[in-house]
């Protein structure tokens, strides 16, 4: 059986999200999705506008996934190898930096091959928050 593995925030549940998941579980038997906790979020100086228990039920509903699992830290490889993972999937907006490179290369050594996918154009979860506030801020001013 052939285990994948992709993990993210998922926060403000997008057609990126579900084109990762759809191209991901092509590709495996079995995929897992980790999902980032509250305070990993904060850790990272964001602020989910969705609480954990809320995202997560939404990607463990996604046709495409197996079983969503709890994100607690930054250690991917940790957790791919802890679940078995032959494939970590990840967006391309990550393909050829230095911090992927690197992991890459830890991944290979553990015999786990990195993927990545066309990022989805046009399509994020900040900027629909971004689109949010402007509207916000327009209907304040429309009230003053």
């Amino acid at each position: 059986m052939i285990i994948g593995y992709t993990t993210g925030v998922y926060d403000l549940f997008h057609v990126g999200h579900l084109n990762l998941f759809k191209n991901a579980k092509g590709m495996c038997d079995k995929l897992i999705v980790g999902v980032t906790v509250d305070e990993l979020v904060q850790y990272k100086g964001k602020k989910a506008m969705i609480p954990f228990e809320d995202r997560i039920e939404l990607v463990r509903s996604c046709i495409y996934v197996d079983a969503a699992v709890p994100q607690y830290d930054m250690d991917k490889l940790t957790a791919a190898k802890k679940l078995g993972a032959s494939y970590l999937f990840v967006g391309d907006d990550w393909y050829g930096t230095e911090k992927w490179k690197k992991y890459e290369e830890e991944f290979a050594r553990e015999d786990i091959k990195i993927i990545y996918f066309p990022y989805t154009k046009g399509i994020s979860s900040t900027k629909i928050n971004d689109a949010l506030s402007a509207i916000r801020k327009d209907d304040l001013n429309d009230l003053k």
